[in-house]
């Protein structure tokens, strides 16, 4: 199980993602990229921050990954998640991962961010002209 897993305060770096988890005997890599978007539900959004229980949200992202490998036949897994403050378009989520096959690769992907935004202690702030508000991670 080749695995990489890290909770950073700076940016993240889609190119070495996507070259880490290529392998020879992959024949499908898929990457989630998750972007910070400037409305959410039809209000202006600024900026976002990140807050985590950094251990734990590191404990619960091995789970994940450890079930998605138990589920399909990865070749590599990676996650990286930041923390801090996010300005409209920076990166806070990579998902990456490389299976023999394309469907193991999506679907594998899709249970990552899915798993990750229901059970890791990481949590979101939106800021807006008028007030912030925490927001709950669920997909």
């Amino acid at each position: 199980m080749e695995v990489l897993i890290e909770l950073l305060d700076g940016p993240l770096n889609v190119q070495t993602c996507t070259q880490w988890v290529t392998s020879p005997d992959a024949g499908g890599i898929n990457v989630f990229i998750g972007t910070v978007r400037n409305v959410t539900k039809g209000k202006p959004v600024i900026k976002l921050e990140f807050e985590a229980y950094k251990q734990m949200a590191i404990n619960e992202m091995h789970k994940i990954i450890k079930q998605a490998f138990e589920r399909w036949p990865l070749k590599k897994a990676l996650l990286h998640h930041r923390t801090g403050t996010l300005e409209i378009g920076e990166i806070p989520v990579i998902i990456a991962v490389s299976a023999a096959h394309r469907d193991a690769a999506f679907e594998a992907c899709r249970f990552i961010i899915d798993t990750l935004k229901q059970t890791v202690p990481i949590w979101k702030k939106e800021f807006f002209e008028d007030g912030e508000v925490w927001v709950a991670a669920h997909p």
